[in-house]
């Protein structure tokens, strides 16, 4: 199996990401015109910084991570296309470049009781319950990284 390439988020990579974020079966948006391309444009480097994963020219998923608060703004895979590492290299960049930049926590929150739920806590993860039920909040302090780090691959 072809591992997904990394990169740098580019403009002209925003409509292949606002379909994927559209496309995902969990932890979707109830106004699908709330995340708009402002949103992505201000984390391409203004807010803070995204990546895409590739394969075979191919847009399968992105993240966004947020030099505001060091927080992870976005993670999704492209649902035909879990399942290849993608996400699990895209967590591990937007981490690696949070901590770069002088964050020891990182946190992040998605919809209790999902995959992306269980994903994270699988990557070692703290989870914190938000709204018992409805939504979860997850940390990761520096020093609990080294299973998520040894992935990262791209700048």
């Amino acid at each position: 199996m072809i591992a997904p390439a990394l990169r740098r988020a580019t403009i002209a990579d925003i409509p292949a990401m606002s379909r994927i974020r559209l496309a995902v079966r969990e932890n979707t948006l109830s106004d699908p015109a709330r995340i708009t391309v402002q949103m992505y444009l201000d984390y391409l480097d203004t807010r803070g910084r995204a990546w895409v994963a590739e394969l075979g020219g191919e847009i399968i998923g992105f993240s966004c991570a947020d030099r505001t608060d060091g927080s992870i703004w976005a993670l999704f895979v492209d649902p035909s296309r879990e399942g290849l590492g993608a996400g699990k290299r895209l967590l591990a960049e937007a981490v690696r470049w949070l901590f770069e930049i002088g964050f020891d926590e990182i946190r992040l929150g998605t919809a209790a009781n999902t995959r992306a739920d269980r994903f994270y806590a699988a990557q070692g993860w703290t989870r914190e319950d938000m709204k018992p039920g409805i939504e979860v909040g997850y940390r990761l302090r520096r020093g609990c990284a080294t299973r998520i780090l040894p992935q990262a691959s791209a700048a």
